[in-house]
């Protein structure tokens, strides 16, 4: 589902991504790991189709994510580890999300109860407003209620309490739907039940490609 071959990208001098290959295969659930500066974000930024590469390609469901970019994200959920300053309220951002990318408002509702976020009482208040524990249950709900074949988590835990995160963790283990699911994570122990495979990267390499 995912392709990347000999993919290079350079910041001036600096090299965030060397020549790197892999590809991420339907019920692929990868943990990417490896320091601040390691390329991570680099690559996951390559696959969304904001970066153009130095040298290399990626395709994205047979499809180039720079050139055919919207198909692309039809098909891609992603939750950053900062989430987004959006102005809009929740009401506004969910017709946003209904209508450009054909996701159920119920079932983002639905999902946000799962994560016990009570959205119809904050309707009208701004995103932006939101605590960041609010934000990242929102945009989980919304990821979810997506039905993407692709889904991206930059650190999705990283501003949710203990309980939230383990109901995240119930809700992906309760959704038998075939994907593929990336997590850009420091903590391999807190997404270990739920992945398959773990790339370790370091100075814009691949390091290591472990299967359990």
């Amino acid at each position: 589902m995912i392709e990347i071959k000999n993919l290079t990208k350079k910041f001036g001098s600096h090299v965030s991504l060397d020549d790197v290959s892999c590809n991420f295969n339907k019920n692929d659930s990868v943990a990417l790991m490896g320091a601040n500066g390691a390329g991570k974000t680099t690559l996951i930024r390559s696959i969304l189709g904001y970066y153009h590469p130095d040298g290399g390609e990626v395709f994205i469901n047979g499809l180039n994510p720079i050139k055919e970019r919207t198909k692309v994200l039809h098909n891609i959920s992603f939750v950053p580890q900062l989430p987004p300053p959006i102005k809009l309220s929740i009401e506004e951002l969910m017709h946003y999300i209904s209508v450009s990318a054909d996701v159920d408002k119920e079932l983002i509702k639905h999902y946000a109860n799962e994560m016990k976020l009570d959205i119809s009482a904050n309707m009208n208040k701004s995103f932006f407003k939101l605590s960041g524990g609010m934000k990242q249950k929102l945009l989980i709900a919304i990821s979810l209620a997506k039905k993407s074949n692709i889904i991206i988590y930059d650190e999705p835990t990283a501003n949710l309490d203990p309980k939230a995160r383990d109901d995240f963790y119930r809700l992906l283990n309760k959704n038998e739907e075939e994907k593929t699911l990336l997590f850009v994570t420091h903590r391999l122990e807190e997404v270990r039940d739920l992945v398959n495979r773990q790339i370790y990267m370091d100075m814009g390499k691949v390091v290591s490609d472990e299967i359990f």
